[in-house]
């Protein structure tokens, strides 16, 4: 048995009293509209509303036991930050924050209901590094990178290793790309647990690096982050790239409007509230759903983490 097989079942066996086995949804509608069977994964009905509580739990638990006292960091704006508070908070490991000073309220007091560790920074990748290394370094503390780590990408992978258990013959499954750690995760439960399945990325057009990624060979990066998928802003890492590079052979892009319009199709003809991120793999779908025809087709909705008060159609 492959060492990294064993670890995935390994990672769901350690984490899976802690989740939410989250529901697989159809829509007749969607249906028809995609001419193919379409399966709804809702990690929107997760913990802290996202998958990214099975990466920060997996993580979480994996530290050295020395750390447990002193606690974990990361530098997150939305929801690694929640799922990491959460986690944090529910195995008595102390969990500091650092957070952009623009993050919306809502984020900050979702984080706030678990740590009150926050440390605010400058809106920008160098001063969230920077003010990470600094605490981390006074308080000798455990870094987790929300994506770019193994045992990030290990607890995502329990994702698609709960959608093929019950859904084995799904042809392909969607996941949307920003830091890479959920398609990664996705795409070695696939590779190890699915005998036909293929793993499709879906990909903002206004921040396509992981796209040019797979195309140059090496890790791009976006010159803007101007997308609403706001979840979707950051860039691959070293860890997770080569994991991309080896089993993801597509990334389809979407437009703004493409996005804007598959998010209104989920929030008012199917009642799911999800936030862009996951409308992403949708319009994807629905952009090549000549090539996808009567396929059995999963999505992941990665999270329903929304601002309804800041949300335009």
């Amino acid at each position: 048995m492959s060492g990294l097989r064993q670890n995935i079942i390994e990672v769901r066996n350690k984490i899976d009293k802690y989740l939410i086995k989250t529901p697989v949804l159809r829509f007749d509608f969607i249906d028809s509209l995609c001419n193919s069977e379409v399966y709804f994964k809702c990690e929107n009905f997760q913990h802290t509303g996202s998958f990214k509580y099975r990466a920060a739990l997996n993580a979480i638990k994996s530290i050295p036991n020395d750390f447990k006292k002193r606690g974990v960091i990361t530098h997150s704006s939305g929801n690694f930050a929640h799922a990491l508070s959460r986690a944090s908070h529910e195995l008595n490991i102390p969990c500091f924050i650092i957070m952009p000073s623009d993050t919306p309220d809502f984020k900050k007091k979702s984080v706030l209901n678990y740590t009150n560790k926050i440390i605010e920074c400058e809106p920008n990748l160098k001063a969230r590094e920077q003010n990470t290394k600094t605490i981390m370094k006074e308080k000798n503390l455990f870094f987790l990178h929300p994506s770019n780590n193994m045992d990030v990408i290990l607890g995502n992978s329990s994702c698609a290793f709960e959608f093929v258990e019950d859904y084995p013959n799904l042809d392909f499954i969607f996941s949307p790309i920003g830091g890479g750690g959920l398609i990664a995760g996705t795409s070695i439960a696939i590779d190890y647990f699915s005998k036909n399945c293929e793993v499709i990325g879906a990909e903002p057009l206004n921040v396509d690096d992981a796209y040019r990624s797979l195309i140059s060979g090496k890790i791009e990066t976006n010159k803007s982050t101007n997308t609403i998928a706001d979840g979707l802003r950051t860039n691959l890492g070293s860890i997770n790239f080569p994991i991309i590079q080896k089993n993801v052979k597509e990334i389809h892009l979407v437009s703004e409007e493409e996005i804007m319009n598959s998010l209104n199709i989920i929030l008012n003809k199917l009642k799911l509230v999800v936030e862009p991120s996951s409308a992403v793999v949708l319009a994807a779908l629905i952009k090549n759903k000549e090539k996808f025809k009567r396929k059995k087709i999963g999505l992941i909705m990665c999270g329903g983490n929304i601002d309804f008060n800041n949300l335009k159609f």
